[in-house]
This record gives structure tokens, C-alpha cells and sequence, in this order.
């Protein structure tokens, strides 16, 4: 009940937007590659955000 007003940290929104273009990606893989594979380069920039995040929190 008290995660209802926690706010989202920086990584936790990233992470929920590389899960959905990823889901985008796969759905599109079947009617149009070119757009599969832009949704696809999208997700790995935003993962290596995520990675980039993880690393300065260890220190």
C-alpha cells in the first residue's frame, strides 16, 4: 500500500520503456523487419542507459 505514491527511480522507467519496445519489436518482426529492427537498436540504447545508471550507483 505504501508503493502506491513511491515515485519511480530514473531506472525503473527505463527499464518498463526497454520492455515495451522490445514488445513492439517482436510484434512488428512479423509485418515489417526494417521497423522490427529500428525498435529493436531503440531498446539497446536504453539498455545501455540502464547499465550506465547501475554503474555510477555501485560507485
Amino acid at each position: 500500500m505504501f508503493n502506491l505514491f513511491r515515485r519511480k527511480t530514473k531506472i525503473e522507467v527505463l527499464n518498463k520503456k526497454y520492455q515495451r519496445l522490445l514488445n513492439e519489436a517482436y510484434k512488428l518482426s512479423t509485418i515489417n523487419r526494417k521497423a522490427s529492427d529500428q525498435k529493436t537498436a531503440e531498446a539497446n540504447l536504453i539498455l545501455t542507459k540502464i547499465e550506465l545508471l547501475k554503474a555510477d550507483q555501485r560507485g
